[in-house]
Parts: structure tokens; sequence; C-alpha cells
């Protein structure tokens, strides 16, 4: 990878934290490219010591990879005038744009990686969903697996359509442990604490849990069963929120979310 010419097109969070993450895996920022028509976004990341530019033509110039790091609503305006010359691999991370679009808006044969990545990924501790199209080499593959890995971990589908599940379980995802998040501060206030305690108290909590259960041999389940005592504090807890049909209710979001992903690739590919 660190012989490998890297072009971002646009300059965002995202774009930047990937930047960032390069970088720090030994990538020489002058193979890093990236092109943005806000100047104060391309200052951000030359003052990181690559190379930023104005133009896309200038960034994909003998890139060996081009990232499509710009929001789903302008891609296909963007591809549409992007010079993409053969043997590039193209990778999206741009949120919704099924691989039909990506196909119809570059040259027959452009090898083209999906990705799926989420929020933490801005901390370096991501992880994002990968689908490649058949014209991607086992090189490529690699290559892209690299980039995105410097943001966190990675998992390959080897189905288009479970890039949905992957929006809907990781992509979505932070969002439902923050909201779960602001449950238990609120909850904790109403019985009597500070918010900055509480918020601490929960904050906490959830980062040792996701150690725990990243880090240790057993599954979640396991993990709770261990923490739950009969008759106790838990348990009572566990049991009002399996009343409250909380498992139920997730399972819903979930399937909910993957449904609004399939409506907007859907929306998207047609535009």
């Amino acid at each position: 990878m660190k012989d490998l010419t890297i072009a971002f097109i646009g300059a965002g969070n995202m774009a930047r934290s990937l930047v960032n993450g390069l970088l720090a895996a030994g990538v020489d920022a002058g193979h890093i490219r990236a092109s943005d028509p806000d100047a104060g976004q391309r200052a951000r990341l030359a003052a990181l010591g690559i190379v930023a530019v104005d133009t896309n033509r200038q960034a994909v110039a003998g890139a060996d990879v081009v990232v499509l790091a710009v929001k789903p609503q302008v891609l296909g305006d963007v591809l549409s005038e992007l010079p993409v010359e053969a043997g590039q691999l193209v990778v999206s991370i741009a949120a919704g744009v099924p691989l039909e679009a990506l196909e119809r808006w570059t040259p027959a044969g452009t090898a083209i990686v999906r990705c799926m990545p989420n929020t933490p990924a801005l901390l370096g501790a991501g992880i994002t969903g990968l689908f490649a199209n058949p014209a991607v080499s086992a090189g490529q593959r690699a290559s892209a697996d690299a980039v995105l890995a410097s943001a966190g971990r990675t998992v390959w589908v080897d189905d288009e359509d479970l890039l949905d599940a992957v929006t809907a379980v990781s992509g979505s995802g932070p969002a439902y442990f923050f909201y779960l998040m602001e449950a238990m501060i609120d909850a904790g206030e109403a019985l009597g604490l500070d918010r900055d305690t509480a918020t601490l108290l929960t904050l906490e909590t959830a980062y040792g849990a996701a150690r725990m259960a990243r880090e240790g041999d057993e599954p979640p389940g396991r993990l709770r069963a261990n923490v739950t005592s009969p008759g106790g504090t838990t348990e009572r807890a566990l049991s009002i929120l399996d009343d409250g049909g909380v498992r139920q209710a997730l399972n819903d979001a979930i399937a909910g979310a993957a449904q609004r992903a399939r409506e907007l690739a859907k929306d998207i590919g047609q535009s």
C-alpha cells in the first residue's frame, strides 16, 4: 500500500480520517492527493502534508486508487466529469449509492468497491462493510481493504444487498447506542444523580462493556448472563425491558433501517 497513489474526491471529515489513518500507517504524504471546491477543506488536508488541489482532474491523474468521498446527491454529477483511467480502482464511501449507478457513471469495466463505513471511523475506531464488483482484482481488493482499515476494522460481504444490513447494524448503529446512553443518563438524573455524574457513569460503563465484549472470549449473551444474578437488580431491570418489548422493538428498528437503505439506494440509482 505504501507505493500506491491515492486520490480523494472530497475532503470532508471521513476523507480526513482516512488520510490521517493512511499517514499513521506509513503511507508517504506525497502519495496522497485530495480535491475539494472548498479552500478551507483543502487547507486542512494540505496542513497534513498531502497534495491538495482544486480540481478533480488533477487529483485522479495517474492515481492507483480513487476514493469517492462526496455527498451521495452530487456523486453522479461528479463522476460524469471525472476522467477515470483504465486500471484505476474506484472506492465509493458515498452512503446508499448502488453499484449499478456507480457502474453507469464510470467507464465500462471500471473496478469498483462500494463501502459502508460508520462515524467512529473519525476516531480510527470504525468498521466498514465492503463489496467489490467482478472487475476488482485480488490486489485491488487488498488495496481497498488497506485504505478503509486505516480507520478501523473491515468486513467483506459477498452480496451487495447485504450492505443494507451493514448500514442498518453498524452504519446507523452508533445512534442506537447514543440513544441508550441518553436514556440511561436521564434515568440516573431522575434517581438523584447530578447530570455530570450520571453521564460519567453511563459513558464509562458503555466503554467498559464494549471492551469486555470485544476483547473477551465470551459472546454478549453470556456476558449478560454473568452479570445477572437470580433475584438481583440486573434481573429486575432486564425483565422490565423484556416486558416492554425492547428486544423486538430493536429488531424492528434495525429491519426498518435496512428497508430505508434499500429505498434510498433505489431512489439514488434512478437519478
